[in-house]
């Protein structure tokens, strides 16, 4: 008698437990899309931290061939993104290139916006961009390519695309305008905690 009921507890804690994870990483009920699957826009909502850096390579031309600097710029950066659980966010960064602050500014600029997409298997896309008011030029752009891991909590990303609206050269190639960035680039973001709940 004790086996049985204990075997009924057993069962009904596995299904609980099943149905809580679904619901954290955004399955059923909605969060999935409606087509079962894991991740939504709606996974992801509220602040994330972000941490990230790699190199600035050179320049890409329009046959998509890298024209690289003399030497490669380093990149790193910090910043604040706060998804608004449906396609938007806003986002707050600093950082260095070459050791140097970038845009000669050593605090915060809040001059962004950008779009997301999120798949139903977790992957996605995310496009920054810089508006005016701010140290870095409007029309600077950055394209990522994401992934969502640990029920929502954590985005890992690589640059796929990055742009400057104004002219650059390397020493075989010279853009007058909009010239697109060849870069090594990722950013790892993790949910920021409130009052220790996620």
């Amino acid at each position: 008698m004790k086996t049985r009921q204990l075997s009924i507890l057993s069962a009904t804690a596995v299904a609980l437990l099943a149905l809580s994870g679904a619901a954290q990483a955004g399955g059923g009920g909605g969060g999935g899309g409606g087509n079962g699957g894991l991740c939504s826009k709606a996974t992801l909502k509220g602040p994330y931290g972000f941490i990230g850096g790699g190199q600035i390579l050179g320049l890409i031309d329009s046959s998509n061939v890298l024209h690289p600097f003399p030497s490669p710029l380093i990149y790193d950066d910090v910043a604040l993104v706060t998804f608004d659980g449906n396609g938007g966010f806003t986002r707050t960064d600093v950082g260095n290139i070459n050791g140097l602050p970038k845009a000669g500014s050593t605090t915060f600029n809040p001059h962004q916006t950008g779009t997301y997409t999120v798949n139903s298997d977790c992957t996605g896309t995310m496009s920054v961009r810089y508006t005016s008011g701010g140290p870095v030029a409007a029309g600077v752009a950055t394209d990522l390519n994401i992934v969502i891991t640990s029920d929502g909590t954590q985005i890992e990303s690589v640059v796929y695309r990055a742009s400057v609206p104004t002219a650059s050269s390397t020493p075989d190639y010279s853009c007058p305008m909009d010239c697109v960035q060849g870069v090594q680039e990722h950013f790892e973001g993790k949910k920021v905690l409130v009052y220790g709940f996620r």
